[in-house]
């Protein structure tokens, strides 16, 4: 009878293990799609039936107590496992299905991924996608995401990363602009222009420049840039730029319609500029023995649709 009491008591240790991951009864539910209510009533039947507390609530979050989170630990890698094991029987299937929580900065979503998004999901009618917008670094396993998508230098070391396509920094104007105020053909001449920036610290702005093609290859400059209008947001840079409020430095991805339809021209096109912006848009989750077969699927899609980069 005991062993049939603890047996029932399973899925209760499991939403123990969500609500020390998550760090509140809000969003531990959220988590597993289910009520505060029944998030805080299996907690409480899991307490009655160890005898002790395992939680220590505040007005603001919880806690796990000593015997919490010696639960929590030394079932961990069991339910691990268990969920590794269901996604390879599930994958089984012919066909991916199942949900992928997403995230993805708010530009490069907006601009490039939504549509292959809505590709992939047409060719793939079992799988749902639930897309987060955020620049913000997300902890993808606190968060809950099973893949995020990230535009920086280097991917983190403890987790899966594909790198789906290389992205330059651009230099853009729209052509009113350049008629009122010039055309810059040098770096240096960009110190008399308004110049539309991505704030990064509290010192001035600078950009750094490198020369590209035969002519003095790898000789770099750096120019301190002033300008009316700054934003940590490469479209509201973009739409600055569109209006003719000045020359901005932004990833190519935004820019790259804007160019193609002649709303914007490419400045100084034989300078590079180096370190604004990273290099290479990865794919990242964390690290499991097992990638489930529709994030290995949409991982593929994202790399075929953006292999062509973002030039013209």
């Amino acid at each position: 009878m005991e062993n049939q009491k603890i047996n029932a008591l399973w899925a209760h240790l499991h939403w123990l293990g969500v609500l020390a991951q998550q760090g509140s009864y809000t969003a531990a539910a959220a988590r597993l799609g289910v009520s505060k209510a029944a998030m805080s009533q299996r907690i409480a039947e899991l307490e009655r039936a160890a005898k002790v507390p395992l939680v220590q609530r505040t007005t603001r979050s919880v806690r796990l107590t000593e015997a919490g989170q010696k639960l929590v630990d030394d079932t961990r890698s069991a339910f691990e496992q268990i969920e590794d094991s269901f996604a390879q029987v599930r994958d089984m299937a012919e066909q991916p299905s199942g949900l992928i929580r997403l995230t993805a900065p708010v530009a490069l979503a907006r601009q490039q991924l939504v549509p292959l998004l809505a590709e992939f999901l047409r060719q793939h009618p079992d799988v749902r996608i639930e897309l987060d917008l955020s620049d913000r670094l997300s902890s993808l396993a606190t968060e809950g995401f099973d893949l995020a998508i990230r535009h920086t230098e280097r991917a983190p070391d403890t987790h899966v990363a594909w790198a789906l396509c290389s992205t330059q920094s651009v230099l853009v104007a729209a052509r009113s602009y350049l008629r009122r105020r010039g055309e810059p053909r040098a770096p240096l001449e960009l110190q008399s222009h308004n110049c539309l920036h991505y704030p990064r610290s509290h010192e001035s702005p600078a950009w750094t420049f490198e020369r590209v093609g035969r002519s003095r290859s790898g000789e770099r400059v750096t120019v301190p840039v002033s300008g009316t209008f700054a934003a940590n947001n490469s479209e509201a840079l973009r739409e600055a730029a569109l209006s003719g409020a000045g020359i901005a430095l932004m990833p190519d991805f935004s820019a790259q319609t804007a160019v193609q339809q002649g709303k914007l021209v490419r400045v100084l096109p034989q300078w590079k500029a180096v370190g604004a912006f990273a290099e290479t848009i990865y794919a990242i989750r964390p690290y499991t023995p097992h990638v489930p077969r529709a994030v290995a699927a949409l991982v593929e899609a994202l790399r075929r649709g953006l292999a062509k980069g973002f030039g013209g």
